[in-house]
């Protein structure tokens, strides 16, 4: 039996200009905790499975609202696993951001696991106003340890200020387009990620693209922000990979 999901997040400035979590609405797999926040970071919520999931014909979403001055983020507390389901229908995953003005999401969680004979079409989509601040960062691990990855198709589409960031889609496995683990593309490699941070900053001066290591490049985009784009062998390295060009960018966001 497949499962149908929305869980909900809306963070707000209260009345002492603190935010706060005026909606937090879990749903089926997808349970919401408040943790613990961080100093200068505004609210923090985990996304908890409570179950396994998504598994195929699931249709699970998330839905979220930083409103305006706002600073929120968010995490997970483990992996997400894409299992086949009985009927090898796909599964969906939707994700929906949206941040208002002088508002600050960090989309952090952890790595998307695509297991042997899954299929998951996964699709973030972020509205953004001019004057707000986003990090995020996607991870995806083709196969579970010694097998094969199932299929994956993910798609990244982000608006700024009413106008298109970046619209990207990439899919891996079983029915991908020729050559997808060729040396063109993935070469062999089973992590691949990419962070996304957009910084008003950047208007003055975007840094510069450039190489991180030998499998990760550093490409400014086309108005106050940069993607950063990782091939690792394993989760582990990915994460490593990301987190130093992380650390990197928020500590120089002008370059």
């Amino acid at each position: 039996m497949s499962i149908q999901a929305t869980a909900r997040i809306t963070a707000a400035l209260d009345g002492r200009g603190v935010t706060s979590l005026p909606v937090l609405q879990g749903d089926g797999p997808l349970a919401l905790r408040r943790t613990r926040d961080t100093p200068g970071s505004g609210a923090r919520v985990t996304v908890v499975g409570a179950m396994s999931a998504p598994l195929g014909g699931d249709r699970l979403a998330i839905a979220t609202q930083v409103g305006e001055s706002a600073r929120l983020t968010v995490d997970s507390a483990a992996a997400t696993v894409a299992l086949p389901g009985p009927g090898g229908e796909p599964a969906t995953y939707d994700i929906e951001l949206n941040v208002a003005e002088g508002a600050e999401l960090r989309w952090l969680p952890e790595q998307l696991v695509s297991a042997h004979d899954s299929v998951l079409r996964m699709t973030t989509r972020v509205r953004l106003a001019p004057t707000a601040r986003l990090v995020l960062r996607e991870e995806q691990i083709l196969g579970r340890h010694a097998e094969s990855t199932g299929t994956l198709i993910s798609r990244l589409t982000v608006h700024r200020a009413g106008r298109p960031l970046i619209d990207q889609q990439m899919t891996y496995g079983p029915g991908a387009p020729g050559g997808w683990d060729g040396a063109a593309v993935l070469g062999g490699h089973r992590a691949v990620g990419q962070l996304l941070v957009v910084e008003p900053g950047f208007d003055e001066k975007l840094p510069e693209a450039r190489l991180l290591g030998e499998t990760a490049v550093l490409t400014p985009l086309a108005g106050p922000a940069v993607l950063v784009t990782a091939l690792a062998p394993d989760a582990r390295l990915l994460r490593r990979v990301l987190d130093e060009a992380l650390d990197e960018l928020l500590d120089a966001p002008a370059g």
